[in-house]
């Protein structure tokens, strides 16, 4: 990642150029390739940290929860899994399935 000189917002590579992505300083420099050398791209999100938001996700076999209580029957079983959706040094959020409707839901620690 390569900050801009003049306001210290991030640039943003267009062609060969490095462009401020602040609309008010808009400075530009040409790309340093030696910088672009040192610099790490991420890979592709896996399958692994997919969220299972979709009506056919399979939950069965997953952790059971019995401190909860579906809103939707009053079942008081539920299977979860564990995301971190936010930040790093924020808490993870659990997503449940219960086990008897089948009704889904969010709980943020």
């Amino acid at each position: 990642m390569q900050f801009c000189d003049e306001c210290g917002s991030m640039m943003k590579s267009m062609g060969s150029k490095m462009v401020c992505a602040n609309d008010d300083c808009q400075h530009t420099t040409g790309k340093d390739e030696e910088k672009a050398a040192e610099f790490v791209s991420t890979e592709e999100q896996g399958d692994s940290e997919v969220i299972e938001t979709s009506e056919d996700a399979n939950f069965e076999g997953k952790p059971t929860a019995n401190d909860v209580i579906c809103d939707k029957c009053g079942h008081d079983t539920a299977w979860y899994t564990i995301k971190q959706t936010g930040a790093a040094d924020e808490p993870p959020t659990r997503f449940f399935k219960c086990q008897d409707c089948g009704y889904r839901w969010r709980e943020y620690s």
